[in-house]
């Protein structure tokens, strides 16, 4: 159910609000917003009024927001934001239906985008936008229809779809690793870190009966930047299959070790329990399925 009528100020005189917080003077926010000075002024009265509590005090010959003001500002600046990129999707889906799905950049860089293609020549009709989170998230205060998720089934309240398990090998840039390592080499060489894998160095090396303690090394939130640096000579890091062999087909690196490891945690399509999943949802999930068949065969 919608709020009454008077707490659903116009997006005008929010505008106003959050251009006049955001630059600090109602004459500033006029100039932007392409309205006189006095317009600002009755739409922030205007905009008083109606929620009942004081926004605005005098600030020498101006206006400036009150502390509420200041707040509201800043829950109608999200709000804006939130009805602006709301409206950019429905624009830019025209007369199709959309797929908001949540990714993880490098899985959907390399695992997923060179597959999306066979899904939209299969469904024209569907529109699959995406969007990078690294961490699991609430799908009700998100506007996402699925997301993809490493790890266990830990997620609370959504379904789950197998994808793919987690490969890896130490890799390196060419100058750095001639060949073929061995355990030990590998640790006394710099070592790269991601932060959503603590421990995976350790876990590799406990698998080949190479105690490991605990490491250092650089730190990143993201496969492709602990990539790049290993490609600039940083260190060796631990990438998955579906990075690690665009990377050594390219060149830019080479694996430290023969082969490659599978370790715990997989890859999943996640979507919310609370809802029944969508009509172009239901498409995209029995796709993805045909997809992993496909990979498993």
């Amino acid at each position: 159910m919608i709020a009454p009528r008077r707490f659903l100020p116009s997006v005008s005189s929010l505008l106003a609000l959050e251009a006049v917080d955001r630059l600090g003077t109602a004459i500033a926010a006029a100039n932007e917003l392409s309205l006189t000075h006095s317009a600002i002024s009755r739409q922030l009265k205007a905009l008083q009024e109606q929620i009942g509590v004081a926004l605005l005090q005098r600030d020498g010959k101006g206006l400036a927001l009150t502390p509420a003001g200041k707040e509201y500002a800043a829950s109608s600046r999200e709000y804006l934001q939130h009805l602006a990129r709301a409206s950019l999707k429905i624009r830019a889906a025209g007369d199709q239906t959309s797929l908001n799905l949540a990714v993880l950049p490098a899985f959907g860089t390399h695992w997923l985008l060179p597959r999306l293609r066979r899904f939209s020549a299969q469904h024209p009709e569907i529109t699959v936008n995406l969007g990078t989170r690294l961490a699991p998230f609430d799908f009700s205060r998100e506007p996402f229809d699925a997301a993809i998720h490493f790890g266990s089934e830990n997620w609370p309240g959504v379904h789950y779809l197998s994808l793919a398990t987690e490969e890896i090998i130490p890799s390196a840039a060419p100058d750095l690793v001639p060949g073929p390592l061995q355990p030990q080499q590998i640790l006394a060489m710099p070592l790269l870190h991601l932060e959503s894998r603590p421990g995976a160095w350790e876990d590799w090396f406990g698998r080949r009966g190479c105690d490991a303690g605990h490491l250092h090394g650089m730190l990143f939130d993201q496969f492709t930047h602990m990539a790049e640096a290993a490609a600039l000579g940083f260190g060796v890091a631990l990438l998955p299959r579906f990075l690690a062999e665009a990377e050594f087909r390219s060149g830019r690196l080479c694996p430290a070790v023969a082969d490659f490891t599978t370790v715990d945690g997989r890859y999943f399509a996640v979507w919310p329990q609370i809802c029944s999943p969508s009509r172009a949802l239901q498409q995209f999930l029995r796709w993805l399925e045909q997809e992993t068949s496909a990979d498993t065969q």
